[in-house]
């Protein structure tokens, strides 16, 4: 076996697609997409470095592994790397070839960083080889299916009726509503939690329309937002009605039905499981946190599936869900996802 290194080609991505076949994992299948020729980064792309490995046989080089290093504009802080080699030509060093490499190039990435980070299956190839070059986890990922009725539905007070009259048919109506996505007030706390929960993987500052773009335009598929409100207050004292909304203490922006659990039994599945993300106020105090995810996720899964990301940064919803998972209430969907970097 003759192997032989070049800069990626076009139509080396059919190539390899036939040597390689389907994606054995998740991330396989994400990041097949990042192999892609080679860029400077001064066109307006962000700087990138592929690399493709050829069995040369007859005088004749057969792409048989490929390898990326790249820029984020997300999380700039380290540079994405993705390696994949044919099942038939694994432990031969093509892949530990490829990764020095790669790390040769980063040298010219025009931010300097040169810290990498992949995305890995626990119990894979790639997990294994990851470990073995000195890229550990930094954060753990899962998909998690919440089932209907899976919590106590939050009990609300009584709503003043603005001459000093509790009114319990409109209980919880100034503290839970629906919200626009295009909503400056919701773009805000979601732009700050997502920082609030990267620290570990600065996402760098969030632009209003960075965060419109990533988790409320149209094009995300986001169609509709819930906000659980503090109770509002007023300026006049109990018994006056309040002219102002209590602020943000979580939301749930959904989006399109979430894909099904490839694993699940098919009678067991039932209704689609809606797509959510769920967060809150950073500011506010753990309990408080917890709190107000679980009362907002009540809601949310009070009749039908909902299905979230769920990362160990994530302490309030961890706080709502795991208790789920180990009463059998919620469903881990799929393996988990590992973010490693060196």
């Amino acid at each position: 076996m003759a192997i032989e290194y070049r800069e990626w080609r076009e139509g080396d991505d059919l190539t390899l697609l036939e040597i390689w076949g389907g994606p054995e994992t998740e991330q396989a299948r994400q990041f097949r997409g990042a192999l892609t020729v080679s860029s400077a980064g001064t066109d307006g792309t962000p700087w990138r470095r592929c690399i493709v490995a050829e069995d040369v046989i007859d005088g004749v080089g057969i792409p048989v592994a490929a390898g990326a290093v790249y820029e984020a504009s997300l999380h700039p802080e380290r540079l994405w790397t993705y390696i994949e080699v044919a099942r038939d030509h694994r432990r031969a060093g093509i892949g530990a070839t490829l990764l020095t490499m790669l790390r040769r190039e980063v040298g010219q990435a025009p931010s300097g960083v040169t810290r990498l980070r992949a995305k890995v299956q626990p119990g894979t190839p790639g997990a294994a080889f990851a470990e073995v070059f000195g890229l550990a986890p930094i954060q753990r990922s899962r998909l998690v299916v919440v089932e209907p009725g899976a919590l106590k539905l939050p009990v609300f007070p009584a709503k003043n009726d603005g001459g000093g009259l509790a009114n319990d048919e409109n209980a919880g109506s100034d503290v839970v509503m629906d919200l626009a996505t295009g909503s400056v007030e919701l773009t805000d706390v979601v732009g700050r939690y997502y920082t609030s929960i990267h620290g570990w993987d600065s996402p760098g500052v969030l632009s209003v329309g960075q965060v419109q773009k990533l988790f409320l335009d149209d094009l995300t598929g986001a169609h509709g937002a819930l906000v659980l409100r503090a109770e509002p207050g007023s300026a006049f004292g109990a018994g006056v009605s309040p002219s102002k909304k209590g602020r943000i203490r979580a939301f749930a922006v959904s989006y399109a039905e979430a894909a099904q659990d490839p694993t699940a039994d098919a009678s067991a599945q039932g209704a689609k499981a809606t797509d959510v993300f769920v967060g809150h106020e950073p500011a506010l105090e753990a309990d408080d946190a917890a709190a107000a995810v679980r009362d907002l996720l009540s809601l949310l899964a009070y009749q039908h599936p909902v299905m979230l990301e769920l990362d160990d940064s994530m302490t309030a919803l961890r706080a709502a869900v795991e208790p789920l998972l180990e009463t059998g209430k919620a469903r881990q969907a799929g393996a988990e996802t590992l973010i490693v970097s060196d």
